[in-house]
């Protein structure tokens, strides 16, 4: 999860060491390797709690290490809410109201042990105020979010062009990306949205995935970017050669390349399966014909996960009203019936989304869809149906990390 920065108390923040503490230097260290905290030495400690006994609080640091918080009488506990840019609004708040699965930063200094820390005051994030951001964020993203391939990036001017995927094919988008937006880069061979880094444009090149948030002009062919996150992904469509459970791999025939890929499921991965009727709605697209056509299912049907209503068009939809439950892909995923390794079989034919991997790394899966036959047929080189998927429609939406 991205550290909460908007404080002061995180900026202060300048060296981590093996402990999970984070310790201020003092002059005049040398910009290698810091040294091993001593007793005394401010820490700032940010993480989750993961229990409480007494006057102490365990909290689970980014690095997954545990420090033991000691409270005192004199420790000084204000409780702030997610993107509250500094203390001013923060509101005083008792030891008893701290509960597992609050976010907190701590300051204080390290104890005698090396381990525990004492708090001289502690900046806390409510679990529910927390859940409450990132449901906001999540419909903020459907609402104002678009995502695609990079087609070509200008760093200089701060303008990406994007391939997106729409109705009757692909469009092109112009991201501007303005001074103050947030920028966020995927950590190589992750598949989790809270290990996205802050990240700059020079590293985003074209063929990238990316995703942007925030306010298109009146046609929709251009987006002055709030947020966006980017990553090196891989799409692969083809058809299933063999599955291992025992590994949580599986073998794929890949359309594009021709050659087999192995493909790791991780406890992250998201497998989900395409009711037939919407599999012949999205080929219907591909093919440049209305998504109206017979194949579509009725709304509201077992065979369409989409809203029931009928939605107004989004702004900067060119295309006029949308049809009965059309949706767009990326949304619909959450709905879908999800699957396991144990349904895949030899021969199903698959859409994935899995991280760029390496000699060291397999390719972790993020997104793999069954069901698609229609749609391979419509588009048989693999290419344009795989990206219909998106590695940002996993069980975190983009931006809870800008919730905290």
């Amino acid at each position: 999860m991205i550290l909460p920065t908007h404080t002061h108390l995180a900026r202060a923040v300048v060296a981590v060491v093996a402990t999970g503490l984070l310790v201020v230097p003092l002059p005049g260290q040398g910009q290698t390797q810091p040294p091993a905290p001593a007793q005394g030495s401010a820490v700032r400690p940010v993480g989750t709690v993961k229990a409480i006994s007494g006057d102490t609080i365990i909290v689970t640091t980014e690095s997954g290490s545990e420090v033991k918080v000691l409270v005192q009488a004199s420790t000084r506990m204000l409780r702030i809410a997610p993107g509250q840019k500094d203390l001013k609004d923060a509101a005083p708040m008792q030891f008893e109201d701290v509960q597992v699965g609050d976010r907190m930063i701590v300051r204080g200094s390290l104890a005698g042990d090396a381990k525990s820390v004492l708090a001289s005051s502690l900046l806390v994030m409510k679990k529910a105020d927390i859940q409450e951001r990132q449901q906001q964020e999540r419909e903020d993203w459907q609402k104002r979010g678009v995502g695609g391939l990079v087609q070509a990036i200008d760093a200089g001017s701060g303008t990406i062009t994007l391939s997106t995927a729409a109705s009757g094919g692909n469009k092109t988008l112009t991201v501007h990306v303005p001074p103050g937006t947030i920028v966020r880069r995927y950590a190589p061979g992750s598949v989790r949205f809270e290990d996205a880094k802050a990240g700059a444009l020079d590293q985003i090149k074209a063929g990238d995935q990316l995703c942007a948030r925030g306010s298109r002009n009146p046609d929709g062919t251009e987006l002055t970017a709030q947020e966006i996150v980017s990553g090196s992904f891989r799409n692969v469509a083809g058809t299933v050669v063999s599955v291992s459970p025992d590994e949580s791999t599986v073998r794929i025939a890949d359309l594009l390349s021709k050659k087999p890929v192995t493909v790791k499921v991780t406890a992250d991965s998201q497998l989900k399966k395409l009711p037939p009727m919407l599999a012949q709605r999205i080929a219907a697209r591909l093919k440049g014909g209305s998504p109206d056509s017979s194949a579509a299912p009725a709304a509201g049907s077992a065979d369409h996960p989409s809203t029931a209503q009928k939605t107004e068009p989004a702004p900067g939809d060119t295309t006029g009203s949308r049809p009965r439950g059309a949706g767009d892909l990326q949304q619909m995923l959450g709905r879908l019936p999800a699957v396991t390794l144990a349904d895949l079989q030899k021969g199903d034919a698959v859409m994935l989304v899995t991280t760029e991997g390496s000699a060291d790394s397999p390719f972790n899966v993020i997104t793999l869809l069954t069901g698609v036959e229609p749609i391979l047929t419509a588009a048989p080189n693999g290419q344009g149906a795989a990206m219909l998927l998106s590695p940002w429609n996993m069980g975190s939406s983009g931006g809870e990390a800008a919730a905290e």
